[in-house]
């Protein structure tokens, strides 16, 4: 069993999902005042953390080259957003990193003092995606009626 193999398929068909919520998600929606935590401020949050989760520690831990510190937690109103082309810029980013840091993860190794090891905290990882698309899914589809598609597995 090629368990980084796995890893990185059911990254990969997240954040393909999370791709499809970005693409359809409508100017109206993006940044809606109506809601307190912003469409593109939980897409980047759940990019921002699978990033996050692929670093040997935190310490050892690059943010990306556009981001701009606190835009990954929900706090404070934010007065620039990022636009949908940067959020989606970053999801590629991250699907490449899926593909070339998970075969280096030594999974059975902790993360910064977390209860659980790498390999759980990838599967942790996963989950986070998956719960920031579903909020986003019904975001864009009970407002503007659009579909995402399912995707079981995505291989690199």
């Amino acid at each position: 069993m090629d368990i980084p193999a796995i890893l990185i398929s059911q990254y990969l068909a997240s954040l393909e999902m999370l791709k499809q919520t970005i693409t359809r998600c409508p100017d109206s929606i993006w940044n809606a005042a109506s809601d307190k935590n912003k469409f593109w401020q939980a897409a980047y949050h759940a990019l921002f953390f699978t990033h996050l989760y692929l670093a040997d520690s935190e310490e050892a831990f690059t943010p990306w080259v556009k981001h701009r510190n606190g835009y990954e937690d929900f706090g404070p109103q934010i007065v620039e957003p990022y636009d949908k082309a940067t959020v989606l810029e970053y999801l590629a980013f991250c699907q490449q990193h899926v593909a070339a840091r998970v075969p280096q993860l030594k999974l059975e190794e902790g993360f910064d003092g977390r209860p659980y090891n790498k390999m759980e905290l990838q599967i942790y990882s996963i989950r986070h995606i998956m719960q920031h698309t579903g909020e986003l899914m019904e975001r864009v589809g009970t407002r503007a009626g659009a579909q995402i598609d399912w995707v079981g597995s995505k291989h690199g």
